[in-house]
């Protein structure tokens, strides 16, 4: 066969609050080999307002650069295709707005992840693009965000995620461009006050190397270059001699140094300031900069998952397991929900392998997290476990549906608590529901004797029919049919039909 005829491209792309960045590689064989690197100063952070609202200009500087990014990947299939979302939008109250409006452009799914899972990306994707395996720090400092990694080859320890970014802290302490002595004590001490949580469980690690990810890393090494310093090694030393050089000037405008561009002078100052304080508080000796970050993290996890190796399946199992879920219950009800959307995928428009079928079966494995906490409501305390835990793998809203999938997993239902989803369409998350409703309801004898065969099928008239070929499977399960009557009220309630034979 052709090894040209075997190539297979992929695209990453990252939403940052001051830069969006693409990456493009190709998967030849076994090997993933970067194509070319995109890079376009949005500074989305600047049009959050104190109301969490992201201003129509801010949201035009994003569409247009979605635009150009669109003319490089046209043609590119939606499994091929990542595009994560960073601090800006997971607080921007109208980042479906954006949302939206991007689908428009670039026809693939946007997620927003949380800081924990925008730290775990940025760790992998530091780690294969280093040769260096042992223990290692990572930093990268974000326009609204600065992510603190630990960890050895390919596994992180510490995941942490605080606001404090480069843009955020330049409207707070550098406003105007104005420098000086105290604006620069003054955002120092904001940000080691924002890190003294966490600084010491850092330096008890220790550490072999230390490595900055971001343009405001990659800035400080080429400006201490541009001095004179060619070994670009940034040291506590060298970014008191950058502050102190800043301070004299007055204003970032008077500032020329050799190696800053235009683009990343606005937001400079506040990047020594935090990068200084993340040095005191961790007491890093140095650090190097390194082009691996989270759209690398992006591609190497896309890689992975075609090889169908997904970190979320690992996440579940472990989650399941720290909740000390009856696994073989859950794995029959996930057997029984997969078996049932295998029928009935078809008229609902969900493709064989889409990740719907994913989600189902993790849903299935967890709904029983919340025992842990209650047998009262567990379903509710499901819900909000499987919404608020650190999830590696996930991206916000896909967390968001499992927590949705759980609460509505028994008793009456109100659809009105139901949440707006962008990636997801609502009626196929309903007909999740009714599927992981029958299959748990099925199974709920815990019985290790199998159920006759079952079929589900949907009626024209959106009918929804349970049915055996065993003709008495219901008359030897009393039980099982008075539940079925009970759960048959409930969809009647919310105008779904149910009937069973």
């Amino acid at each position: 066969m052709n090894p040209i005829s075997q190539t297979r491209y992929i695209a990453a792309i990252d939403l940052g609050s001051n830069s969006f960045h693409m990456v493009v590689a190709k998967i030849v064989g076994q090997e993933l080999q970067l194509v070319s690197r995109h890079k376009q100063n949005v500074q989305l952070a600047n049009g959050l307002n104190e109301q969490g609202e992201l201003d129509n200009a801010a949201i035009e500087r994003g569409l247009d650069c979605l635009a150009m990014f669109a003319e490089r990947i046209q043609g590119f299939k939606q499994a091929d295709v990542r595009i994560a979302a960073t601090y800006t939008l997971r607080q921007a109250i109208n980042a479906d707005e954006f949302i939206q409006r991007a689908l428009r452009i670039l026809p693939y799914p946007i997620e927003i992840i949380s800081g924990a899972e925008e730290a775990r990306l940025i760790y992998q994707g530091v780690s294969h693009t280093q040769s260096q395996s042992d223990s290692k720090l990572i930093v990268d400092i974000g326009g609204g965000s600065t992510e603190i990694i630990y960890g050895s080859g390919f596994e992180p320890e510490l995941l942490n995620s605080k606001p404090i970014g480069c843009i955020t802290f330049t409207q707070q302490f550098f406003a105007n461009g104005k420098l000086s002595h105290t604006n620069f004590t003054n955002a120092i001490l904001a940000a080691e006050q924002k890190l003294e949580s966490l600084a010491h469980h850092y330096r008890l690690k220790g550490w072999s190397s230390a490595f900055g990810s971001s343009g405001t890393v990659k800035a400080i090494r080429d400006v201490l270059c541009g001095l004179g310093y060619q070994d670009g090694v940034i040291t506590a030393k060298r970014l008191l001699q950058l502050i102190a050089l800043l301070s004299e000037k007055g204003n970032i405008n008077d500032i020329e140094l050799t190696g800053l561009t235009d683009a990343r002078k606005p937001v400079f100052a506040a990047g020594i300031a935090i990068m200084y304080a993340v040095f005191v508080g961790l007491k890093i000796r140095e650090m190097f900069y390194t082009e691996g970050a989270l759209r690398e993290g992006l591609l190497y996890e896309m890689e992975a998952r075609l090889k169908r190796s997904d970190i979320r399946m690992r996440t579940t199992e472990n989650l399941a397991i720290k909740h000390l879920v009856d696994l073989e219950h859950a794995t029959r009800v996930k057997g029984q929900a997969r078996e049932f959307l295998q029928q009935i995928h078809e008229p609902l428009a969900i493709k064989q392998h889409s990740e719907l079928f994913d989600l189902l079966e993790w849903s299935a494995l967890l709904h029983e997290v919340g025992l842990s906490i209650s047998l009262t409501d567990y379903h509710r305390h499901s819900a909000y476990l499987l919404h608020h835990s650190n999830m590696p793998g996930f991206n916000i809203e896909q967390q968001r549906v499992l927590a949705t999938l759980a609460r509505f997993q028994r008793k009456p239902i109100n659809l009105d608590e139901m949440e707006h989803f962008s990636l997801y369409q609502k009626p196929q998350l309903l007909c999740l529901i009714r599927v992981l409703r029958l299959a748990i309801l099925l199974n709920g004898q815990r019985s290790d004797s199998p159920l006759p065969p079952l079929e589900l099928t949907i009626s024209p008239q959106e009918q929804w029919q349970l049915s055996s070929k065993q003709f008495d499977w219901l008359t030897k399960n009393k039980l099982l049919h008075a539940n079925l009557r009970a759960e048959q009220a409930y969809w009647h309630n919310v105008g779904w039909q149910l009937e069973f034979h």
